[in-house]
Formats: structure tokens, sequence, C-alpha cells
């Protein structure tokens, strides 16, 4: 039962990585565009697996969770540094990503969100200032926490240094 469920937080993790992917892509191609329609149409398709990426999240912190008490892991330094990087990572991604990327989504016209409640959309503003919110994210930052935080729990994980 413990390989499956070590099985299953893996499975988790790969469909988080996957529903994300989008997002990361976009995030890049945005800096180029400047085609308000084509904008639009990106940041639509970043958000549209949303839902999917964070019920696999969600898989992945329960699995991990219960498999850590199967293991008897609890006792272990790498599972507790594993579990806190995790939740440093999401919040950082959430303010310097999703809150970020939230303003772009208001500023190009499309529905948004606040504090987690999906919003209206709004009259658009102009092309300068969607390209003044998104001169403001920093994708290789992004990249590098997510990305860079999510090989360091890989490693925790392989070789539970302590």
């Amino acid at each position: 039962m413990y390989n499956w469920l070590v099985f299953l937080h893996v499975a988790a993790t790969l469909g988080f990585l996957l529903a994300h992917g989008a997002s990361v892509s976009v995030a890049f191609a945005l800096r180029r565009e400047r085609n308000p329609e084509r904008m639009r149409a990106m940041l639509d398709v970043s958000d549209s697996a949303n839902r999917a990426m964070y019920i696999c999240l969600l898989v992945l912190l329960l699995s991990g969770i219960v498999a850590g008490f199967m293991g008897r892991w609890w006792g272990s330094g790498w599972i507790w540094a594993s579990l806190l990087l995790l939740i440093a990572i999401v919040v950082a991604m959430a303010i310097l990503g999703g809150n970020m990327y939230s303003e772009v989504r208001k500023a190009a016209g499309l529905p948004f969100r606040v504090q987690g409640k999906l919003q209206p959309s709004v009259q658009p503003g102009s092309p300068e200032e969607v390209e003044a919110l998104l001169a403001k994210v920093n994708p290789h930052l992004l990249t590098l926490i997510g990305y860079g935080g999510i090989l360091v729990i890989l490693w925790l994980m392989m070789f539970k240094p302590f």
C-alpha cells in the first residue's frame, strides 16, 4: 500500500507540473506579445488549467502526508523541510505570480481574482498599463522558485539527508 501511495504522490506531482506548464509558457510568451487579443487568449489558456493544478496539489500534499505516517518519516528532518519548502513555494508563487497576473488579467479586461474570489471583468486598461504590469512580473524568478524548489524537494525525498 505504501508504494501505491508514493506512486500517487509522484503522479499527482507530475499532474501538477503538467497543468501548470501552460502558465509557465504563457508567462514567458507574454513578455514578447503586444497584440491585446492574443494576450487575452494567452491569459485565458493560463487560467484554464487552474482547477486541475490545485486538485493535483491537494492530492500530492495529502498523499505525501499520509505516506509520511505510513513510512514513519515524521521523525526525520527531510520530510519537514520538504513540507515547509512546498508551503513557501506556494506562498511565493501566489504573491509573486498569482497576484501580479490577476492584475494583468484585470487590466486586460478579463475576469480576475481578489484573495481567491473571482471578480467580473472591468473596462480594459491601456496597452501601456498592461505592458507596465507585465514588466513587473519576472518569469525567470518564478521559474527558479517553482522548478528549483521542486528539485530541492525531490532531492530531499530521494536522498533523505537528515
